[in-house]
């Protein structure tokens, strides 16, 4: 899911924590904008695709 998940947001991915209903994608903190796309459309593609709410926070 990781390579998948990087594809889609087109940043690589630090870490995942995946729970029941959503899953928390942590990104160096320079590219949260360009993984959550312009108005959330990448997340919004990414959640679709997946199936779960989708949430970027940085990660230093």
């Amino acid at each position: 899911m990781r390579d998948r998940l990087e594809k889609m947001l087109n940043v690589e991915i630090l870490d995942i924590e995946e729970t029941d209903d959503k899953i928390i994608v942590y990104v160096p903190a320079d590219k949260v904008r360009i993984a959550v796309g312009s108005g959330g459309a990448a997340v919004k593609a990414a959640e679709l695709v997946i199936g779960k709410k989708i949430e970027v926070r940085a990660k230093e």
